[in-house]
């Protein structure tokens, strides 16, 4: 039996690494956003509760 052509092995491992790269950027960047978005609604709900109690 005939062996075919060397698998290219070396490509392979490359788009893997920038593959799991962008997956933990894309991943990085959704926990960032929901921290953020979890400030933005903390500072929102102290706000609304200090508007009740606004004593001048």
């Amino acid at each position: 039996m005939a062996k075919g052509p060397e698998k290219n092995t070396k490509n392979k491992a490359l788009h893997t690494k920038l593959l799991n790269r962008k997956k933990a950027k894309l991943q990085e960047e959704k926990k960032a956003q929901a921290l953020r978005l979890k400030a933005l609604v903390a500072k929102m709900n102290e706000k609304k509760n200090n508007d009740g109690f606004d004593v001048r």
